[in-house]
């Protein structure tokens, strides 16, 4: 902490103007917005030559939209945003809290750690009212508070109340698992099946296998990584949702035919999927270890592995399992009422279809509306199956307190990410690398940064507002110098290596909201969760950074 106060006074803050270049959907919406007037010259403009050159004092303007013309008087549109980061202090409030998070494996001390770090590093030292209020105020803390603590508690609460969780368990246990490799083979199937996108899928896959898991002795540690690499990964190897929607409007580069529309750019991302070679690996990984046919797999996994064979243990002694509610770990069916299996499987239907019909007519999933449907379908059901309105009220408030530790965890996540992003972190990696070595290299350049930047942050979304605006012309740029044969192929490589190394950084970092929801879903504890996570999505990482090295001598 003293370190952090005495960075924030002492350290000369860097001012950085990022250019992001915008298609003609953009400009036309930012016209619609504030008028024809929008747009200044490079003439006019303050930032423009300030573009290449860090600054030490902050300039007059903070952002600027910008029409640029070259020599064929073809326009060119530009929005030039200030930033700031302190140099490589801008990485320090990430690396308190996990750093903390190893050493203790207590997340919520790491993280408000975390937080104090940087806000004594920004110089807010009313940390209550500048820091934690507005971001707990902000729409990502309330989408934690309603989605997870409120309909997600809810809807485990009445699970358990019912019985249909267990239910539901007995009828697959019956009909498909004869022993741990099918029960994990459930698990990995179940997480293909719910390609939605991270946050649903270890929801629904953790939530519906434990218990036959539990029963068939398979260790907390095993589950949570299986729930975990089917998640993020499989939902850019299968990106029917909101995915591809998001980044084609961050990989826009002037000049380049294949990205001049949003058409061009989501089949730029559909046809990249290929090249994901990492959510790849980390998919089939995954399937080994069900078949328990994965040779590298640390040996911190295998000893769980064998504890939980021999012994039945399912947590390592002495851990702290995220989902510690009893309610949450055994049904408590009031006497009278039958459980079914159908009050398991009719919330989870009208989940996915809900978020899979709304994103086919809307472009957007809905996963509010979702869950909040499949709580209200999941109630009425039970009531009109006659379980009092007592039972299930009761059901709904236990249901709230077993996840109330990792909804704080999330929302302590989220204010950290937020100090991460506005110390400059992301930016200042960017910065660093940005200039560095050849364009055979690139791929691996940016895949290290966005999995530093996603790991110190937790989230892979925003890692790809900060990298895809500098990566992309960069890599376009360095294949033009290099005169390649196929500079979009060499594009897909990087435009690949950044979503992977976001995923890959996400998917590790005990700040991450899928890897706290797959430890509260599994009953796991979180640092158990990433330590055993760790050694084979790293061995993912590096043959899939091998592919896309090698593929870089045929562009």
């Amino acid at each position: 902490m003293i370190l952090s106060w005495w960075a924030g006074r002492s350290t000369e803050i860097t001012w950085v103007v990022e250019s992001k270049p915008l298609d003609a959907k953009s400009v036309q919406k930012q016209i619609n917005l504030a008028g024809e007037g929008t747009f200044i010259s490079t003439e006019e403009s303050i930032l423009w030559e300030n573009l290449t050159t860090p600054l030490s004092v902050k300039p007059d303007r903070s952002e600027e939209w910008v029409l640029s013309r070259n020599a064929d008087n073809e326009p060119s549109y530009y929005l030039l945003e200030v930033h700031f980061h302190y140099g490589a202090w801008s990485l320090f409030p990430a690396l308190v809290t996990i750093v903390l998070c190893f050493l203790t494996r207590e997340p919520i001390t790491s993280l408000l750690a975390g937080i104090v770090s940087g806000a004594l590093l920004l110089g807010s030292y009313d940390i209550m009212k500048d820091v934690l209020i507005p971001e707990i105020a902000s729409p990502s803390a309330a989408l934690v508070i309603v989605l997870y603590l409120g309909f997600l508690g809810s809807l485990l609460g009445l699970w358990s109340r019912n019985g249909a969780a267990q239910a539901f368990a007995d009828w697959i246990t019956v009909r498909f698992v004869r022993g741990p490799k099918t029960a994990k083979l459930s698990a990995w199937f179940l997480g293909i099946f719910f390609f939605q996108g991270g946050t649903i899928s270890t929801l629904l896959v953790g939530t519906t296998v434990k218990p036959i898991a539990d029963k068939e002795k398979i260790s907390h540690e095993e589950l949570s990584f299986i729930v975990d690499s089917t998640a993020s990964p499989i939902a850019v190897l299968l990106p029917f949702n909101a995915w591809p929607f998001y980044v084609q409007g961050l990989i826009f580069v002037g000049g380049v035919a294949a990205l001049a529309t949003e058409k061009l750019r989501l089949e730029f991302f559909f046809s990249s999927v290929p090249l994901f070679f990492y959510a790849i690996f980390a998919v089939a990984f995954t399937f080994l270890i069900s078949i328990d046919r994965l040779p590298f797999m640390g040996k911190t996994l295998r000893k769980a592995i064998k504890r939980s064979r021999e012994t039945g243990q399912l947590d390592r002694p002495g851990s702290t399992p995220l989902q510690e509610s009893r309610s949450l770990k055994a049904s408590e069916v009031p006497e009278g009422y039958r459980p079914a299996a159908f009050e398991f499987i009719l919330p989870l239907v009208l989940i996915i279809g809900i978020a899979i019909s709304t994103y086919v007519l809307i472009d957007s999933p809905e996963v509010l509306w979702a869950f909040a449907i499949a709580v209200v379908v999941a109630a009425l059901t039970s009531r009109l199956r006659g379980m009092s309105l007592k039972s299930m009220i009761e059901g709904v408030s236990t249901g709230l307190q077993g996840v109330v530790y990792g909804a704080l965890i999330l929302l302590l996540a989220v204010v950290v990410g937020a100090l991460s992003r506005e110390t400059g972190g992301g930016l200042y990696m960017v910065e660093i690398l940005k200039d560095s070595l050849s364009f055979h290299l690139l791929p691996l350049l940016l895949f290290l940064l966005t999995l530093v930047i996603a790991f110190s942050t937790g989230t892979s979304w925003g890692t790809f507002a900060v990298t895809f605006p500098l990566a992309m012309p960069l890599a376009w740029s360095l294949a033009m110098e290099a005169s390649l044969t196929h500079p979009v192929f060499f594009l897909q490589l990087c435009f690949a290596a950044v979503i992977n190394g976001s995923v890959f950084g996400d998917q590790c970092s005990p700040i991450s909201d899928t890897t706290v929801l797959s430890s509260l879903a599994t009953g796991c504890d979180l640092m158990d969760h990433v330590r055993t996570q760790i050694i084979p999505c790293t061995l993912a990482a590096f043959v899939a950074v091998i592919g896309w090295t090698l593929l870089t001598f045929v562009a």
